[in-house]
């Protein structure tokens, strides 16, 4: 059973996609406005997100922006733009699906069900501590230790920090960290990726000169990896 939050101010739609979608299995919340469904978002940690553009507080664009700052749910699109620009900016801001309404109960469960087959299913499976050496990062929490200690670090460097231990060994290019990260996926100074890694590899007490877990790769990005003796 996947627990689903619709965020949807229509109630002719919002009221008999909750009654069929839990029909179908599914543990359905739902929100009317964009920030309650931030709000609810954050607290209640759905499996996915089903979200409308059309909000009256908030374009839902400008909340899928917001929740990719902050989370890596799910999100699918339910939306009544069906012009190819509108659908490839809705991708582009970090959904992960998109539907053209109007769509059926059974259309909306089968791409929820697709979506959430592609990872590790369920928010605990996303969500879970990632260990590289002595190095912690609990995303629940958002909490880093090393060696046991507590490390503070600002909430940029803390998603900057979590996207690197996600891919423990891999070289990953300033691109995609400005793109995953500070969600700009068109440009942007790869001098903010720099002075942000600066600024975290002194709290891990490292430097560029004397690296211990990040490693630039000249004219390429960064890698994070364990020392060789904690490996």
């Amino acid at each position: 059973m996947a627990r689903l939050l619709l965020i949807e101010d229509d109630l002719t739609i919002r009221t008999p996609l909750i009654r069929a979608l839990r029909e179908r299995g599914h543990a359905v919340a739902a929100a009317s406005t964009a920030m309650a469904g931030l709000r609810d978002a954050l607290e209640d940690r759905p499996d996915l997100v089903v979200l409308d553009l059309g909000l009256p507080d908030l374009d839902g664009r400008e909340l899928l922006r917001m929740l990719r700052a902050v989370s890596s749910v799910p999100v699918i699109v339910a939306t009544a733009r069906d012009d190819e620009t509108e659908i490839v900016r809705v991708l582009d801001a970090g959904a992960d699906d998109y539907v053209v309404k109007p769509f059926t109960a059974a259309q909306l469960d089968a791409r929820a069900r697709a979506v959430l087959r592609r990872g590790p299913s369920g928010a605990d499976a996303r969500e879970a501590a990632l260990v590289v050496g002595g190095l912690r990062v609990d995303p629940r929490a958002r909490q880093v230790t090393l060696d046991g200690v507590t490390v503070e670090l600002t909430p940029r460097e803390f998603d900057l920090l979590h996207h690197l231990a996600g891919r423990p060994g891999q070289v990953v290019t300033k691109r995609e960290l400005l793109t995953e990260v500070w969600q700009i996926p068109y440009g942007g100074a790869d001098k903010t990726v720099d002075v942000h890694l600066s600024w975290l590899r002194r709290k891990l007490g490292e430097n560029a000169q004397q690296p211990r877990y990040l490693h630039t790769v000249r004219g390429v990005g960064v890698r994070l990896e364990a020392p060789a003796a904690q490996r």
